[in-house]
């Protein structure tokens, strides 16, 4: 026959159990990562001390202003991410919660995830040559093109690869520069038809962007409301929809005539 608890004890001896289980939580790892600003890397210039975009077969401009890809830094694939992290850096600005599987989609360990971002970067750069030198008119049996960037994965640098293709070859199209001379950056992804889609983490892309000196934001058209969100002072966006508007937004920009379109 058991005695009867007195309320105090009856709250301590389940508070043991209730304590553990927050304790528990707050160390479990949880299916999130923690993203923040990334690199920049104009695709105009060098990377690592070497040039990120190479062509032969054809002559090549000389360009001035920038064009830089943007990208963010995730905690590792295999990292512990907490509950205690989660709400460190739930309200930053600087700072994103992510789903895991929206950082990392495929792959169950670090060298499978790297394989598979390498792939889309290939195909990312694949891509992009082919849309630019498409939109030229240009033969791709007699313009080869050579894309290199060091450390970088995913599709999302394939409307920046493109328009620095364009701006090497071709310019505006009648002698000038694609940027204008400004510090130009943007995301999305890219076709070969030269259509440009949707990506990741914009609000983060907007702030290293305007870091590194940029003063213009090229955005999937999709992802405005995303970019307007946490838009940072001195950068303006110009959502884009396929490399055609890209360019004609630019060349408005450079001239300083036609309509250029907001988010």
């Amino acid at each position: 026959m058991f005695s009867r608890l007195s309320r105090l004890q009856a709250v301590a001896v389940c508070a043991v159990p209730v304590v553990g289980l927050i304790v528990t939580v707050a160390v479990a790892p949880l299916p999130f990562a923690v993203a923040q600003p990334g690199m920049t890397a104009n695709v105009l210039g060098e990377n690592r001390g070497t040039p990120v975009i190479t062509v032969s077969g054809a002559p090549v401009r000389k360009t001035s202003g920038e064009l830089r890809m943007t990208t963010i830094e995730a905690t590792s694939p295999d990292a512990r991410v907490t509950l205690g992290d989660v709400v460190d850096n739930w309200f930053r600005t600087d700072r994103a919660v992510m789903p895991h599987g929206s950082v990392y989609p495929t792959g169950n360990t670090v060298k499978e995830i790297e394989k598979h971002n390498s792939a889309q970067m290939r195909e990312s750069q694949n891509a992009a040559t082919e849309a630019a030198l498409n939109y030229l008119h240009l033969d791709s049996g007699r313009v080869k093109v050579d894309l290199r960037l060091a450390n970088v994965g995913g599709p999302s640098a394939g409307l920046l690869f493109t328009l620095g293709i364009v701006d090497k070859l071709d310019g505006d199209g009648s002698g000038g520069d694609l940027t204008g001379g400004r510090t130009v950056a943007g995301t999305g992804t890219i076709d070969a038809d030269g259509k440009v889609g949707a990506v990741g983490g914009v609000p983060l892309k907007t702030r290293a962007a305007r870091r590194d000196g940029a003063t213009v934001f090229l955005v999937p058209r999709a992802e405005c409301a995303d970019a307007k969100a946490e838009l940072p002072k001195g950068l303006r966006l110009v959502p884009v929809t396929d490399l055609k508007s890209a360019v004609n937004s630019l060349v408005a920009l450079e001239k300083g005539t036609g309509k250029i379109p907001s988010c």
